[in-house]
Formats: structure tokens, C-alpha cells, sequence
């Protein structure tokens, strides 16, 4: 049982410390009886002295949770219209409680209106050793009355600081976290979603701000935060008339004004933040440890290699070339056979993408074994089997949409706009959440040797209308949402421990209230790899490597198939491709490397990351992980176009233990062909002539202050470094 340290307190005088081992936010309730945010920032030696910054918290209305319609004139965090239609409310302190944590703590803060019956809980739990807050707020209508609220923030953030910095993730398909910085000045900078599903499309649900200087990856104080909400998003960043900033994550309310019923609760997403004072590396690498102890499922697990048909096949596939490929899969080294999309619909078979979604039956025509005979096959040939599905959307050509048209959203009175030829079941409606939770159980209760599903989402919401709904259209997102959760927690409650890869067109879901739910997600369907050194870096900031999917595939030819194995080994490593496009010498380096991938899995994977030369700043790139004990780390270095006779740098490394010796080696080394075609494995011995690092000895010291020769004046030349600390 966990022990209450503060009950009920007296409303003067209060101050309410929400701590990790590196950040304070502390709150202080005023004499008016309101509570504000007093300070944030690098913890405090004696946090007793923040209450001489309480008076000027209040007096530029630094306000927690401020309501409309008072005397706060910029964005409020909760907005509603009560019974009686003011749209004024005032939230006053009544009480916090604080509880210990295995984590660290959580916080318990109860604020009412006076004149109004709503109440609101703000909720902190603080990781200390993470140095991560995740905060949410709980809306709660105690009157008789229905209430309507139309701004929902979780939770609101100030900071008093010389200049701001955002940098932002703007997308698109085969384009996604493009990363841009830019000052923020006088007023209001939204960023936002509207797609209602895939709602990452176009931006991601992250951020970084950079508190008197821009952003960078090692210096200065920066805010890294993101919302855990699968749905329409909002970050608004407001610098008001002294300069101040205020940050405000929250549901986006657009078209979203909920009715909340006596007794109602509205629970807003989670919205999880870091403040490092040593760029966003090191935030980075908080939010990775958080995610892999709390949040992600089965975080700190192991991961599988896969092998995956789609590029290879498309929807041309049949059981005969199935088994094929699952001896391929054997043979390249994997652990599993994915089956993507084209396996389903008989009336209308899923031979292209303009019918079968809904029908999750399989096509007898082209697998008339079915789903057993597949696992059957993938077992005879040593491979773990897993499966492709979008159960959220539907084909209008599909038998479930004959039966049911009501249950996909379409308008009632204009023409259907198709988003790639399907639409979006309604899971406001629970007939849906049930038909979307059986696409998986029965799957599962038929298939038990299936180990896998890709989970994909291809459209946002179209045509926005609920059958369902009628006249509470204005609910259809948030219920959308909340549906589409009620799904996830059912399969995960009855299936554990099966994984399962988020996908959404490419990374149109990349939110942590999913990633409860799935073990991956997929970045982009752009897998050349130049562009991936660009995702990954983009994506990395805030998720673990163990949580990035990244394939080996054909898109860009002109890169070897070891500079496109590297770019993979830095994620969840997995193939797209046929062994029939490879040569005998690219065979065996993809062998060599995906067993040099699977015993450097617990560096990769559960590491510490360091981005040491970003690929936006010039024709190069380089990332390590180190292992937690700083014994062993993994080097990962590019060249990408360089410059013809340009000056070429080291490449200093980080979080090694500079009194620790390491020797370097160099691995994933391409095999040669002799004059008779035979092909030449590289010695696991190191090569000085082939790289004269090779094999060679340093200090921590030494690697982080001078560094390696890892870079070369070659065009697409790639070279992954292992290096290893005396014992």
C-alpha cells in the first residue's frame, strides 16, 4: 500500500514540489486561493527560496490550470460552457495528496469552482532517476446538469526565459520528422492535427524547445515533450506581452466541444515532458530509458528480425511462393516470415487496394490451406509466422460494407470522398470495436502459432459523419480515439504477449498511448536509405531504437546492400526484399550482419544513444549506442555525398568511460569475389590495411576528445565500429 505523505492540506500558504533527481516544478497556492507555477527549471538546492518568486508568478498570471473567461487574457487550459450558459469559470485550490512511487512519486491535485460544480484533478507522476514527468488533468462535472467543455489542455506549462526556440516535425507519406527550427516571437504558435485517424500524417505529436538558445544535441536548456493521444493533437505556444511563454499540449478541440454528463469524468491524453540542461541527447536518452521501463510494451523484451514480402511480391503471391519465401527467411537468418497485405476477401479478393478490406477471411483461390497451413509451412521451415491487417478500415467493395454501410463514416447528404479507396469503420460505435477486436481474436484462437501482426492504418477520417452519433457529431473524434483504445486494451488483456508493429501509411502513429499497446512501429514506407538517416534521426529523438522498425529493402539501388543493412541495424532490423536480387557476396554479408545485429542486440537496443554528427549539417553522419555499463558500444558512421577534396573529420564519441581502454574493430565488413566467382568472407580478425583504426587501442578519453578516422571521402560508404573496454 502506498503511503500517503500529504493529505488534505490548508488552503494559504501551500507549496507543492514535484521533483526528479534533475528538474523541479514548483506550484504555490496564492492568498487568492488559486495555484500557480512558481518555478521550472535544474533542481534546486532549497526549494523553500522558490516561494520569493511566487508574487510575480501571480502577478503575470502564471496560473496552473487557468479557466476562461477570468482575468487571464491569453489560452486557457480548460474552457466550458455550464448549465446556465456562462462560459466564466474560476478554479480554486482545495487539496493534494503526494504519493511514493517505485518510479519516483505522483501527485494529486484537487481544484473546484466556487460557483460552478466542476472540479478538476491534475495528476504528475515524476520519474526521478528518468528525470521524466508524465501529467494529465481529469475533468469532473458534480452538478445535475450537463456541462459542455471545449478546451481540454493537459496541462500548461510557463517559462521565463531570453528567447524561444520550437523545433517542429512536419510530414508527409515517404516524408516524415523533417526537422525545423524557428524563434518563436510575440503571440501564437499552433501545431496541430485534424485527420482524426493517421493523425501524425502531416505533423508529429512531439516537440523540442530550446529555453534561450536554439536546440542543439549536447549544450543548453531545452524542453522535449509529447502528447500520448492517437487522435487530433494541439500544441499551442504562446508568448504573451512580458515575454513570457506559455506551452500548452492538448486534444485539438477542433469541431470537438464535449458534453459532460452529471457525474462525467473527461480524462485528457498524457502529456510526457523532460527538461535537460545538456541538449536533447541527453533529453533523448531520458524519454528512452522512460519508455523502455514504463511505457512501451514489453520494453525492456527482446525483438525479432523478420523478413517481409510486400516489396517483393505485392498482392502477387500464392501459398507455393509463401513457402519459398519462408526458406528464405530461414536461410538469410531471421526469426520470422511476415505476411503483409493480400491475403483476405473471397467475393472480392484483395488483389489490389480497391477491395477485400473488412473481409478477414483468407482468399481461397490463392491460399486454400488458409492461415494453418501458412504457420504450418513457417514452422517446417524454422521461421516464427506473422500477419498483416488493417481492421479499422473498410473497402466499399467488401462484404462487410454491403451488410453494414452504417458503420464506416459517410455523409449522409453529399458525395463519399474515398481516402486510397476505403474509409474508416466508426469505433464510436461498439458493434465496431467488437468487429475490430475479432479481426485479431479470431485470428489468434484459430491460428495460436501466429507470433506476430503488422497493424496498419492507411487513411485519416473522411466524409465526418457518424451514423452512430446523430446529433453528437461534435464527439466523433475524441470517441473515435477512445474507441479505437477500448480495442487495443482488450487484445492486449486476452493476447499479452503476442507483438505487434503500429503502422499507419509510414509514420502517421508515433504517440506512447499507442505504444502501450504495440512492441514497434514502422517510420516510413521511404526506405531508401539516405532518407531513413534522416527518419531515424528525426524519430530517435524521442523513441528508443528497440521501438523503430527499419527494413532492408530495394529503394535506392545505388546504395550497396551493406550501406543499406547499416542504416537498418540501427533500428529493429528487418528485410523486404528477395534473395533472388542478391548476389552470393551480398548473401553472405547479410548473414554475417544480421548475426553481428542479434548478438549486439542488448547495445543497440537497450543502450544509451548518441546522435554525434547530425546528416542535416552536412555529407556525413555518425550515431553510437553505449552499453548501460559503458563496457561495450556500437558506432555507426556514413559518408553520404561528400564534397570532392573535402576536408574530412573524426569522429569524437561519447558516454564512454574515459579511464576504460577500448579496442576498435570494425564489423559487417563486405565480402569479396574471386577471378572463379567464389566468394571471400572477410577474417574476423581486424584489417589495419583495409582501415587503420582497425584493431587499435584507445581510452575513452582518447575516443571522446580526438576520435576515430571513421569517415571517408566516398559516396555512400557506410562503416559500423564495434568497440569493447578491457576487462
Amino acid at each position: 500500500m502506498l503511503l500517503v505523505l500529504a493529505s488534505v492540506c490548508a488552503v494559504r500558504a501551500q507549496r507543492i514540489d514535484i521533483s526528479t533527481d534533475k528538474t523541479d516544478l514548483i506550484l504555490n497556492v496564492a492568498d487568492n486561493g488559486r495555484l500557480y507555477q512558481s518555478y521550472l527549471g535544474e533542481t534546486l538546492a532549497d526549494k523553500a527560496e522558490a516561494a520569493n518568486v511566487a508574487a510575480q508568478a501571480v502577478d503575470n498570471r502564471w496560473e496552473v490550470y487557468p479557466g476562461s473567461g477570468g482575468e487571464d487574457y491569453y489560452e486557457p487550459a480548460l474552457a466550458a460552457t455550464h448549465a446556465d450558459g456562462n462560459l466564466t469559470t474560476i478554479l480554486k485550490y482545495v487539496s493534494h495528496k503526494q504519493m511514493p512511487t517505485a518510479y519516483g512519486s505522483e501527485t494529486e491535485i484537487t481544484l473546484r469552482d466556487e460557483l460552478y460544480p466542476v472540479e478538476v484533478k491534475l495528476y504528475y507522476q515524476a520519474y526521478s532517476k528518468e528525470n521524466v514527468v508524465k501529467t494529465w488533468s481529469v475533468i469532473i462535472n458534480n452538478g445535475k446538469k450537463p456541462i459542455d467543455i471545449w478546451r481540454y489542455a493537459s496541462a500548461l506549462l510557463y517559462f521565463d526565459r531570453a528567447a524561444y526556440y520550437l523545433t517542429e516535425f512536419s510530414s508527409e507519406w515517404a516524408r516524415e520528422v523533417r526537422m525545423a527550427t524557428q524563434q518563436l516571437q510575440f503571440g501564437k504558435k499552433i501545431v496541430d492535427s485534424k485527420l482524426g485517424s493517421r493523425a501524425a500524417m502531416h505533423a508529429q505529436p512531439f516537440f523540442e524547445l530550446g529555453l534561450s538558445q536554439p536546440a542543439s544535441e549536447s549544450e543548453g536548456e531545452v524542453l522535449m515533450g509529447t502528447l500520448g493521444w492517437t487522435g487530433n493533437f494541439q500544441f499551442t505556444f504562446e508568448v504573451d506581452h512580458l515575454g513570457n511563454l506559455r506551452v500548452i499540449p492538448a486534444i485539438n478541440p477542433y469541431a470537438s466541444t464535449w458534453e459532460l454528463k452529471p457525474g462525467e469524468q473527461f480524462k485528457t491524453p498524457d502529456f510526457i515532458f523532460t527538461l535537460s540542461q545538456n541538449g536533447t541527447g541527453e533529453g533523448s536518452r531520458s524519454i528512452h530509458d522512460w519508455a523502455r521501463h514504463y511505457q512501451l510494451k514489453d520494453g525492456e523484451g527482446d525483438r525479432m528480425t523478420l523478413l517481409n514480402n510486400w516489396e517483393n511480391t505485392y498482392f502477387s503471391f500464392d501459398q507455393e511462393l509463401l513457402e519459398k519465401l519462408m526458406k528464405e527467411a530461414q536461410a538469410l537468418g531471421v526469426d520470422m516470415f511476415l505476411l503483409d497485405d493480400g491475403w483476405f476477401g473471397n467475393k472480392y479478393p484483395r488483389k489490389n487496394d480497391r477491395a477485400g478490406l473488412g473481409d478477414w477471411e483468407v482468399t481461397r483461390s490463392k491460399l486454400p490451406g488458409g492461415i494453418p497451413a501458412l504457420t504450418k509451412a513457417a514452422k517446417d521451415a524454422g521461421v516464427k509466422f506473422g500477419i498483416w491487417i488493417e481492421p479499422e478500415m473498410v473497402n466499399p467493395k467488401s462484404e462487410l460494407f454491403e451488410k453494414h454501410p452504417d458503420w464506416a463514416y459517410t455523409l449522409p447528404n453529399r458525395d463519399t470522398y474515398y481516402f486510397r479507396n476505403q474509409l474508416v469503420l466508426d469505433l464510436n460505435r461498439p458493434e465496431v470495436q467488437d468487429h475490430v477486436f475479432n479481426v485479431v481474436d479470431t485470428i489468434l484462437a484459430n491460428n495460436p502459432d501466429v507470433a506476430y501482426f503488422k497493424w496498419d492504418c492507411n487513411s485519416p477520417i473522411t466524409n465526418i459523419f457518424s451514423h452512430y452519433l446523430k446529433d453528437k457529431q461534435q464527439q466523433l473524434y475524441i470517441g473515435h480515439v477512445r474507441g479505437l483504445y477500448n480495442v487495443l486494451a482488450r487484445i492486449k488483456e486476452k493476447y499479452p504477449d503476442v507483438p505487434m508493429m503500429l503502422c499507419s501509411g509510414g509514420g502517421g502513429r508515433c504517440d506512447y498511448e499507442a505504444l502501450k499497446y504495440f512492441t514497434e512501429f514502422w517510420l516510413s514506407d521511404n526506405t531508401d536509405p539516405v532518407e531513413r538517416l534522416y527518419i531515424q534521426w528525426g524519430f530517435s529523438q524521442f523513441f528508443p531504437a528497440k521501438a523503430m522498425s527499419a527494413h532492408v529493402t530495394d529503394w535506392n539501388r545505388k546504395a550497396s546492400i551493406k550501406f543499406r543493412t547499416d542504416v537498418a541495424s540501427m533500428g529493429k532490423l528487418g528485410f523486404d526484399l528477395g534473395l533472388k536480387n542478391l548476389s552470393a557476396a551480398d548473401l553472405k554479408y547479410v548473414q554475417k550482419a544480421i548475426q553481428n545485429w542479434n548478438r549486439l542486440k542488448p547495445v543497440i537496443l537497450d543502450g544509451d544513444l548518441y546522435r554525434l554528427v547530425s546528416p542535416y549539417d552536412g555529407n556525413h553522419t555518425a550515431t553510437s549506442y553505449v552499453a548501460p555499463d559503458q563496457s561495450q558500444a556500437v558506432l555507426f558512421a556514413f559518408d553520404i555525398n561528400p564534397r570532392f577534396d573535402e576536408k574530412i573529420q573524426k569522429v569524437k564519441l561519447q558516454g564512454l568511460d574515459p579511464a576504460k581502454r577500448y579496442t576498435v574493430r570494425e564489423i559487417n565488413r563486405m565480402p569479396t569475389t574471386d577471378k572463379a566467382g567464389n566468394v571471400i568472407e572477410p577474417s574476423d580478425e581486424p584489417d589495419p590495411k583495409q582501415w587503420a583504426e582497425d584493431g587499435k587501442t584507445y581510452s575513452g578519453d582518447y575516443l571522446m576528445k580526438v576520435g576515430l578516422d571513421a569517415f571517408t571521402g566516398s559516396s555512400l560508404h557506410s562503416r559500423v565500429v564495434e568497440l569493447n573496454a578491457a576487462r
